[in-house]
């Protein structure tokens, strides 16, 4: 709190109250920015007795038993950049941090989440935390860590994040981060419903609202589809049109309807059939 003596106590209280709304307003225009500050910081401390290895673009920390595996990810990490950097037109304005942790509980204890949680990688403001690879990888298999490891979506993440600096929804992210992923190294998640479950899929709005609440392979699979989507019907140039008008600070249905010359409720009902088409084939390759 901020105070000065030679004041009354009553300008003290309205001087403050002013400072007060001045730093909220400050930080509401430039929470991406200060979040970004604040996780490095708790990053920086929590890591400071890792090993550190620097690349061009990146900063890799790590612990020494992981040390024979940071070649592989530093080149996947410099192999991403130089890919998605030529996708976005856009370069990151500093290092990117890269913490290896030895496994999945490490990874989700450096949340506080639970520690069933199974992430291979975690992009969160600016900061990018994977699993080693010996959590998953046999020595001999480690040349897969390019194509199956996790680089080139969470660093798609970084990127959608640093362009928009924060103004974006958690499915268009995601859906974004698959696309580029699965064009550039090959990989895809599995088809939520190629085991016989029920086909079925959400309204937007309740993606924007409750993503993570959702069933999670159905959730990631539909962002996936919208932007596969858009793509089709419209030009991948479209997606990089949005993530423009979000920069510019627009909400994401005010950018679609200017990047794509549509009504953003008729672009829904049109995304909704062509879900409805899918779950139709779907049911026939499940009786065929």
């Amino acid at each position: 709190m901020f105070g000065f003596r030679v004041l009354g106590p009553g300008k003290v209280f309205g001087l403050t109250l002013v400072l007060v709304l001045i730093i909220a307003l400050v930080l509401s225009r430039n929470s991406n920015y200060v979040m970004h500050i604040l996780v490095n910081a708790e990053v920086s401390l929590k890591t400071a007795d890792f090993e550190q290895y620097q690349t061009e673009h990146f900063m890799i920390k790590y612990l020494p038993q992981d040390e024979k595996y940071i070649a592989y990810i530093a080149d996947s990490a410099e192999e991403a950049y130089e890919i998605l950097t030529k996708k976005f037109q856009r370069e990151p304005q500093k290092l990117t941090t890269v913490v290896v942790y030895p496994d999945t509980i490490s990874l989700a204890k450096s949340f506080g989440w639970d520690k069933d949680e199974k992430a291979m990688g975690v992009y969160w403001a600016g900061t990018i935390r994977i699993i080693s690879p010996r959590a998953w990888l046999q020595d001999h298999e480690l040349d897969r860590f390019a194509r199956e490891g996790p680089m080139v979506h969470e660093f798609a993440h970084l990127m959608v994040d640093e362009l928009t600096r924060g103004n974006y929804n958690r499915w268009w992210t995601e859906g974004v981060a698959q696309y580029l992923e699965k064009n550039i190294t090959g990989f895809q998640f599995d088809n939520p419903f190629f085991d016989g479950r029920e086909f079925k899929y959400y309204e937007i709005l309740k993606l924007d609202k409750h993503f993570d609440a959702l069933d999670q392979p159905i959730a990631y699979w539909q962002s996936l589809a919208l932007v596969e989507y858009i793509v089709d019907q419209y030009g991948e140039e479209k997606l990089f049109a949005i993530l423009s008008y979000l920069e510019k600070g627009y909400g994401i249905t005010q950018a679609f309807e200017l990047s794509l010359d549509i009504e953003y409720q008729l672009f829904e009902q049109q995304f909704y059939s062509e879900l409805d088409k899918q779950g139709e084939r779907c049911i026939n390759w499940k009786t065929s």
